[in-house]
C-alpha cells in the first residue's frame, strides 16, 4: 500500500508574534496550517516566539533557529514556512541557515492561487503576481534558486533560468500586462452591456471558505451549479448567473475571490480586474462563517479590504452562514445581519426574503398606466421591477410597484 504521508512535502511553521500583530497572531498561525494543508502540505512541527521586532537578518531569534534545525533534522522537513513576509535577503539567510527550502505565507498563497486557477485571465493574474513577487528574489546562489520559483507543490511559473534572466521575467511580465489589459477592456465592455440591460446587481463578498459559492448554487439553482468546496480558494473566477428572486424578477449575482488576512500586495495588483467586479454592483452580500472562532477578524480584514477597494458606498447586506456548525452562544458582530446555513431550504428561503427586504428599502415606489395594446411590455417589467399589483382599468393596467432609481428609465413611457 502506498503511504500518502510519504508523498505530501513535509512542513514546518515559523512566526514571530510582536505589539502590531499580536491580536491576529494566533488565527493567523492556524490559518498558516489551513493554506499549507490546502497546498497539498503535511505540517508536522511549528515554532513561534515573541519579540518586540523580527530580526532584521533572519526573522526569528539564533536561538529559536537552533531548536529549528534540529527540529528539520529529527522530523525530516522538506519546507519552513514563515507566516511572515520574507526580505529577499531573509529568505536567503534562512535557507542558509536552516539547509531547507524556506517560503513565506505570501509565497504559499500564490502556489494555491496557481492551483485554483482555471481560466485563461487567471492563470495570467497569478504568473503575473509570482514574477513580481520572484523578480527581486533572483540574488544570491544555493537552495533558494536552484527551486527555480517553485514553493509547495512546485507551482511556480516553471524552468525559465529565473535565477539568470530578469529580462526574461520583465518581458513577460510586460507581455501579461497587454494581456491582461485586453482582458480588461473586454470585461469593460460586458460590464458596460450589463448595466444598460436594465438588471439589478448583486456581488457577494467575504473571507474566503465562508460559503459564498454554497451561496451562489442556492440562489442560481443546481442546475447551474457553481464549484464549491470546504477548502481556502475553492474559487478564482469571478462568476455572474441571473437569479430570479420572485416570480419574473431577475438580478445578477457576483462571486468573485475570498479575501485572507494580509492578501499579498502582488495579487491585488494582478486581481485589479477581477476584484473591481465588486465594484460594479447595487448591493453587496457580505458572507461570514459563523462557525469560524475568528471571524471578527475575518469581517475587519473584509471590511479593510473594502475599504482599499472603495466599496464603502455600496449597500451591504451582512449575512451569518454555516449557523448549523456555530457556537450555540454565538452573537452576531456586524449589525444589522442575517443568521443562517445556506444548506438548509429555510436557509435559503430566508436569504431571498431578506434580499428582497433590502430592495424594498432602495427601491422607488411607482405607479403607472399601461394601454392595453402595449399589454407586451408586462413581462418585461416584471424582470426589472418589483411589481406589487396589476389591475385593470378602463384605458389599461394600473400597475404599482418598486424598482431601482438608476432603473427607472425602464418603465414604459417613461
Amino acid at each position: 500500500m502506498i503511504d500518502l504521508e510519504e508523498k505530501q512535502e513535509r512542513v514546518l511553521l515559523a512566526g514571530v508574534e510582536t505589539a502590531e500583530n499580536f491580536q491576529a497572531f494566533e488565527s493567523s498561525m492556524i490559518e498558516l496550517a489551513e493554506l499549507t494543508k490546502t497546498a497539498g502540505g503535511l505540517v508536522i512541527d511549528q515554532f513561534t516566539q515573541k519579540r518586540e521586532r523580527p530580526d532584521s537578518r533572519t526573522m526569528i531569534g539564533s536561538g529559536k533557529l537552533e531548536q529549528m534545525r534540529w527540529a528539520i533534522e529529527v522530523g525530516e522537513i522538506d519546507t519552513v514556512i514563515f507566516n511572515d513576509r520574507l526580505s529577499p535577503r531573509q529568505n536567503v539567510n534562512l535557507e542558509e541557515a536552516l539547509g531547507v527550502k524556506v517560503i513565506d505565507r505570501m509565497q504559499l498563497i500564490l502556489d494555491i492561487f496557481a492551483m485554483r486557477a482555471r481560466s485563461h485571465e487567471g492563470m495570467l493574474q497569478v504568473e503575473e503576481a509570482q514574477l513580481n513577487y520572484l523578480l527581486p528574489r533572483l540574488v544570491g546562489q544555493g537552495i533558494m534558486l536552484s527551486r527555480q520559483g517553485g514553493g509547495i507543490g512546485s507551482k511556480g511559473p516553471g524552468e525559465t533560468k529565473l535565477e539568470t534572466d530578469r529580462r526574461y521575467i520583465r518581458t513577460r511580465i510586460e507581455n501579461i500586462d497587454k494581456a491582461l489589459k485586453k482582458v480588461e477592456k473586454t470585461r469593460e465592455n460586458i460590464r458596460q452591456k450589463r448595466s444598460k440591460s436594465g438588471i439589478f446587481r448583486i456581488g457577494l463578498i467575504g473571507y474566503t471558505n465562508a460559503g459564498k459559492s454554497r451561496i451562489m448554487n442556492a440562489l442560481v439553482g443546481l442546475d447551474k451549479e457553481q464549484y464549491e468546496q470546504n477548502e481556502l480558494f475553492a474559487t478564482l473566477d469571478a462568476t455572474t448567473k441571473a437569479v430570479k428572486l420572485v416570480e419574473d424578477f431577475t438580478v445578477s449575482l457576483t462571486d468573485t475571490v475570498g479575501f485572507i488576512q494580509n492578501l499579498p500586495t502582488e495579487l491585488i495588483k494582478a486581481f485589479k480586474s477581477t476584484l473591481e467586479e465588486s465594484a460594479n454592483v447595487d448591493l453587496l452580500i457580505h458572507v461570514v462563517d459563523a462557525s469560524n472562532p475568528h471571524h471578527e477578524i475575518h469581517e475587519q480584514t473584509v471590511l479593510k479590504i473594502m475599504e482599499d477597494l472603495k466599496l464603502t458606498n455600496i449597500p451591504v447586506l451582512n449575512v451569518y452562514n454555516k449557523m448549523d456548525i456555530a457556537p450555540s452562544d454565538f452573537l452576531p458582530t456586524l449589525s444589522p445581519s442575517l443568521q443562517l446555513s445556506i444548506k438548509s431550504e429555510s436557509g435559503v428561503q430566508w436569504l431571498k426574503t431578506a434580499i428582497l427586504e433590502k430592495l424594498h428599502e432602495l427601491f422607488d415606489a411607482f405607479e403607472l398606466e399601461l394601454p392595453y395594446e402595449k399589454a407586451y411590455q408586462l413581462p418585461e417589467l416584471r424582470k426589472s421591477a418589483l411589481v406589487q399589483s396589476v389591475v385593470e382599468g378602463e384605458k389599461g393596467y394600473l400597475i404599482k410597484g418598486l424598482i431601482a432609481p438608476e432603473l427607472s428609465w425602464k418603465l414604459p413611457n417613461n
